[in-house]
């Protein structure tokens, strides 16, 4: 069984990056700091040893390596995008099929 979080749980700011994720064309200025932060309420996360985030949604699960500045790549977000749409999390904040 999954566990899914409950769109109340979002607040504005988490909502915000959810949707810089979503965004067409890929947004160039996600911040790494605010993509951890929802990460860390949608999911789990644990840093490992080497600096990557090791982050479980549901039954999805991603290493993520953390961008050399403050903003996400293009390739990272695409992850993030795939992930967190196959755990259910839609651009608007809510969970679940549109």
């Amino acid at each position: 069984m999954s566990v899914t979080p409950e769109p109340a749980h979002l607040s504005n700011h988490h909502r915000n990056t959810l949707r810089q994720i979503f965004e067409h064309p890929v947004s160039h200025n996600i911040e790494w700091r605010a993509v951890v932060s929802l990460l860390e309420t949608v999911g789990t996360t644990v840093e490992q040893p080497g600096g990557k985030l090791d982050v479980t949604i549901g039954t999805q699960k991603e290493f993520i390596e953390p961008p050399a500045g403050k903003d996400l790549d293009t390739q990272t977000v695409l992850d993030l995008r795939r992930m967190l749409s196959s755990a259910g999390l839609r651009p608007d904040g809510a969970v679940g099929p549109a």
